[in-house]
């Protein structure tokens, strides 16, 4: 992985562009994150650096979690990320690092977070299965069923794999590609193109591409 920073998902709005183009964007709260631990070749056998964002009550840390933080000088963060072959220059544990120092107006982003859980879901919202009605496949008056799912005597069982009914969201989501369209350094706020995984409030990492 490249650089990157913890953030926390705002909400989205809209831009226009000097050319008066309107262009939906997503506002990332993006805190200065303290470097917690930084891995080198030598004593870790790779090279990464440990980033920490956004306060957490020290009740409710574990102790081992504590003395990590209270080790690096910092107070008791809620997300606490590794960012592997990343080593920032002339920066030691207890350091921080702002949004302005990784990203640039322009670059290009990559997005992972927690999608939104939609609880148990059908075939029709789970898989866009259009439902089969009046048709056969092993049933008939049930829309958005999903019909046959197996063979008859012969291999006798449902194949691994199969599109079923099932939860829905609430999985780990990489969105790339997107392009940083603004920063406000001293807001700690960022603006991408485009939408991120889950619903606002929920913490996100993003990564230089």
């Amino acid at each position: 992985m490249s650089s990157g920073l913890i953030g926390k998902k705002v909400g989205m709005t809209n831009i226009f562009d000097d050319e008066g183009r309107n262009y939906a964007v997503t506002v990332i709260e993006v805190e200065p994150c303290v470097i917690t631990q930084i891995k080198t070749e030598e004593s870790d056998g790779y090279e990464a650096v440990q980033l920490a964002a956004f306060d957490k009550k020290a009740k409710n840390v574990s102790k081992p979690l504590l003395g990590h933080f209270e080790k690096a000088g910092a107070s008791p963060k809620h997300y606490v990320k590794e960012f592997r072959n990343f080593i920032p220059e002339d920066q030691e544990v207890g350091d921080e690092l702002n949004v302005e120092d990784i990203f640039e107006i322009g670059s290009s982003v990559d997005v992972v977070g927690v999608s939104k859980g939609k609880g148990f879901t059908g075939v029709v919202k789970r898989y866009n299965f259009s439902g089969v009605g009046e048709a056969t496949h092993g049933q008939h008056n049930r829309q958005r069923h999903p019909g046959s799912i197996g063979q008859a005597s012969d291999p006798a069982r449902v194949f691994p794999g199969i599109k079923m009914a099932g939860r829905s969201g609430n999985e780990r989501t990489k969105i790339k590609n997107l392009t940083v369209a603004k920063i406000f350094a001293e807001s700690n706020l960022m603006m991408v193109t485009g939408s991120i995984p889950g619903p606002n409030g929920r913490f996100v990492e993003i990564y230089n591409r």
